[in-house]
């Protein structure tokens, strides 16, 4: 009698195929942040934001703008990159202490908070989701949110001001 094995490691090899391969996307999407948070339906998109430029000393910043509760509610959550100068302003339409917290934020961030003539306060940085609060000393009217470590790799500090702001109403 004569006994092929060439079926039998084909199906082995096929079943291992099949199993490394289910192992592997599988363990992509449970790691890929952006599969973690899905953009809800009816959220802004990252485009759809309003934007200026604002400088601190000699950096340009490309800031999108949250002007009204539902720009400030969203913010930066969902998104799973900034480009390197990249942030987000957010504007109060009054001068008073402003916390943030970091829900549904897939990544670490820094914040500096500034009175309305641009002089910031008080700089915080962020870890990415969570929910302690981050609030400011002092009362401000804007907040800029940049990828986490922005402000003390540039020298930014407490004392120093943005330019561009747009002005209060």
């Amino acid at each position: 009698m004569r006994f092929s094995l060439r079926p039998l490691i084909a199906r082995c090899a096929l079943a291992a195929f099949a199993t490394v391969s289910a192992f592997t996307l599988t363990s992509a999407l449970i790691s890929s942040p952006a599969h973690a948070q899905q953009m809800p339906p009816g959220a802004k998109q990252p485009g759809d934001f309003p934007r200026l430029k604002l400088t601190a000393g000699m950096f340009v910043i490309d800031a999108a703008v949250a002007a009204n509760d539902a720009d400030r509610e969203q913010g930066l959550m969902y998104r799973t990159q900034l480009a390197p100068n990249e942030g987000m302003l957010f504007v109060f339409g009054e001068n008073a202490v402003h916390c943030f917290w970091m829900k549904n934020t897939l990544i670490p961030l820094s914040i500096a908070f500034m009175r309305a003539d641009g002089t910031i306060t008080d700089i915080d940085e962020m870890d990415a989701e969570t929910t302690n609060n981050h609030c400011p000393r002092n009362n401000g009217v804007y907040a800029l949110e940049m990828s986490k470590g922005f402000f003390t790799s540039k020298g930014i500090k407490p004392g120093m001001k943005i330019d561009g702001l747009p002005p209060m109403q």
